[in-house]
Parts: structure tokens; C-alpha cells; sequence
């Protein structure tokens, strides 16, 4: 245990300016994100959208918010985090009220891909604030943040319910959701910590000999390239879990759909819990370590959930992942913020590529092998996975 991660522990009540706003900030762009994607069915229904036309929007989304985050970093570095969330939390929630008003499916579209940028500009830069401010304080608050975003999506899915439950009309779910959170945004921009670019630049190392802004091709390094490739497998990992974990039970286990639909539940929970007091452990034991005893957790909780005949140790066993994989993202966000050679915002810029491609890639990837070799050998072959994540260098804590 180091000097630092001593006064962690000792002191836990030490003020971490800008820690509370910035992570109601992930609460709100992932509420905004969830709400969008949980009342999916009703814009599908709404516009009258075939499954061919609606993942086409699907894909567009997800384009745009991969190229914004190629430029993003380089924007962040020169004004700044809070200068560009100020926008984006104005912008998000009135791209979702328009959806729910589009006059055509062509609008949808435009709109839902204008949404799907101004998402994936805000995930970078919101991570970037996060890092920024636990370089600053000199403590862990990346767990906390991202704890956030896992309870925004609950929040989402069971007051979405709740209101198509009582006939709440797709219309006024989200023009009101809209409003309250383009309010919450406005309220929440001015006490975001304000950063400028040379700030930036400094906490993630010098840009350049003279510390200038990077450009678009900036902040490719090895060690960014390693870490992003975790993060590629970690959401690879984590795709098999969110999108094949309730198939698995209910087709392979012959679980009824409610107990198969548990285990994603089991698993978001697991997570929950696990980012909570993620911060706190990463004081006490520090980052690499907790990271590789996460992903041995997670590699045991996925073996048990894939190879146990019982439908219900299964879904214990995806609690146990869940808990194990939760704070294997975070760290790896607070450990591109450590390296050096490039601003901050730059390299969080960067590994936000790496985990939205695995986000996308992963569960279509497993799907295609499933149809060659089987569900069942598919998802045990991905067993070792979190154990070869937890092998990668890490840059010291």
C-alpha cells in the first residue's frame, strides 16, 4: 500500500471538487441514452419502420458517435470538458423530445443519428472530466461515475414501464423526459469544474514537446493500442453476458423466459454493486490489482453460469460476473489517463473508439460463431477471456 492510497483510506471525507457534478453527469447521459433505447419498440411501432430500416437508424447511430470520437478529443484538449458538456446536456435531451415528434421516419433517422453523435461526443468527454478530476484530487472516482450510468439504466427501464403501464403516450414520455433533462443539464453545466486546454493537456502528459493540442492522428501509442484492446474484449465479454446471456439459459438450459431474462438482471446488479464500492477498493488495494482481481472474479462467476446444468446457479453465476466485470471498464479509463505523450482528452477520446466498436461488434460476432460451432461452445471458449484481459501491461497506479 502506497503513501497516497493511505490517506485515502484515513481521510474518506475529503472534499473532491467537481466529483458529484460530473458524475450526475453520467447519470444523465446515460438516462438520456436508456430512455432512447428502451422505448425502441414504440418507435419502431410509431413510425412503422421495418426490422431492415430500423437497424439501418441503429447503424447510423452508432457510426456517428464513432466518428465523433475521433475529433472530440482534440476539441476537448483546446476548451476544455466542461465548455463542450455545457452544449452536449442542452443538445441530448432536445434530440429526444424530437424524435418523439419526428414527422416522418426519414426525420427519425436524421435525428436518432444527429442523437447517436452528440452521445458518443459527450461519452468521451465526460470520461475525460472524470479522469481529470481524480488526477486531481488524487483519489478514485471513475467506479462511482460509472455506477451511475448502470443506475440510469434502471431507472429508465422501470419508469418507462411504469408509464406504458399507466398509458403514458410515447409523445409525452419523452417531450416531458426531454425537459426535465435539458433542465437538469442547464442546471448541472455551471458546476462542472472549468478546465482549459493546456489543463488537459498536462494531466494526460505533454502533446508534443511544447504541450500543444493534439491532432486527429495523436495519441496512437502502443500502450493506448493495448489498453484499447482490452476494452475491446472486455465489451466483447460483456456483449456475450447482455446479449446472449437470457438466449443461453432459455435455449441451451431450457429455462423459462422469466428466469432467462433473471440472469441479465443478475448481472446489471452484480455490476451495480460492484462500481459502488469500486472507488473505495481501488484506495485500499489499488487500480492493476483490483483490476486482475476483477476479471478472475468475473472468469469464475462466467464459468459457473456457462457450465452449471441448473438454470438458477446460473443466474448466480452472472451476478458473480457482473461483480467481478464492474470495475474492469472504469480502470481502464483511469489507467489511459495516466499515460503520457498525448492530452487526456485525446487518449479517453480513443479508447471510447475501442469500446463502442466492441460494444458492436461483440454481439454479432458471437452470434456468427454460434451458428458454426454452437451457443453452448461459444460462450465457454469465452470463459478465459477476462483472465488474458487481466495478463495485458497496465501502466503503473
Amino acid at each position: 500500500m502506497t503513501v497516497s492510497d493511505q490517506t485515502i483510506i484515513d481521510q474518506p471525507a475529503v472534499r473532491t471538487p467537481g466529483r458529484w457534478a460530473v458524475t450526475a453527469v453520467f447519470f444523465l447521459n446515460g438516462l438520456t441514452l436508456s430512455t432512447y433505447i428502451v422505448r425502441a419498440p414504440s418507435i419502431k411501432d410509431a413510425h412503422q419502420l421495418s426490422d431492415g430500416r430500423f437497424g439501418f437508424t441503429g447503424l447510423l447511430f452508432a457510426g456517428a458517435a464513432l466518428a465523433c470520437m475521433q475529433f472530440v478529443g482534440p476539441l476537448t484538449a483546446r476548451v476544455g470538458a466542461r465548455a463542450v458538456l455545457r452544449v452536449t446536456l442542452a443538445v441530448m435531451p432536445l434530440l429526444l423530445a424530437g424524435i418523439a415528434v419526428a414527422p416522418g421516419p426519414w426525420w427519425f433517422t436524421a435525428l436518432a443519428t444527429l442523437l447517436g453523435a452528440v452521445h458518443g461526443t459527450t461519452d468521451a468527454a465526460m470520461n475525460t472530466s472524470a479522469v481529470a478530476v481524480e488526477r486531481r484530487a488524487g483519489r478514485p472516482v471513475l467506479n462511482g461515475c460509472h455506477a451511475a450510468w448502470s443506475i440510469s439504466a434502471v431507472v429508465a427501464s422501470l419508469s418507462t414501464a411504469a408509464l406504458a403501464h399507466a398509458g403514458v403516450s410515447l409523445a409525452a414520455h419523452l417531450v416531458t423526459a426531454g425537459a426535465l433533462l435539458l433542465a437538469a443539464g442547464l442546471a448541472l453545466g455551471p458546476r462542472l469544474v472549468p478546465e482549459n486546454g493546456r489543463g488537459e493537456a498536462e494531466a494526460g502528459g505533454p502533446a508534443g514537446q511544447d504541450g500543444a493540442a493534439a491532432g486527429p492522428r495523436t495519441g496512437w501509442s502502443g500502450a493506448l493500442i493495448v489498453l484499447g484492446l482490452t476494452a475491446t474484449a472486455i465489451m466483447v465479454y460483456e456483449g456475450a453476458v447482455l446479449g446472449w446471456g437470457g438466449i443461453f439459459l432459455h435455449q441451451e438450459r431450457h429455462a423459462g423466459l422469466s428466469l432467462a431474462a433473471a440472469a441479465i438482471t443478475a448481472y446489471t446488479g452484480g455490476q451495480t454493486a460492484g462500481r459502488l464500492v469500486g472507488d473505495r477498493l481501488t484506495g485500499r488495494w489499488g487500480g492493476n490489482t483490483l483490476f486482475r482481481l476483477g476479471a478472475a472474479i468475473a472468469a469464475g462467476g462466467f464459468a459457473v453460469a456457462v457450465l452449471t446444468p441448473h438454470p438458477a446457479a446460473a443466474v448466480a453465476g452472472f451476478a458473480l460476473a457482473g461483480l467481478g466485470a464492474s470495475v474492469l471498464i472504469p480502470l481502464t479509463f483511469s489507467a489511459v489517463g495516466r499515460l503520457r505523450g498525448a492530452p487526456a482528452a485525446t487518449l479517453i477520446s480513443r479508447l471510447t473508439t475501442f469500446t463502442y466498436t466492441g460494444i458492436l461488434l461483440g454481439p454479432a460476432l458471437i452470434g456468427w460463431v454460434a451458428d458454426q460451432v454452437g451457443l453452448a461452445v461459444t460462450m465457454a471458449a469465452l470463459i478465459p477471456l477476462p483472465l488474458v484481459v487481466a495478463l495485458a501491461p497496465r501502466p503503473p497506479a
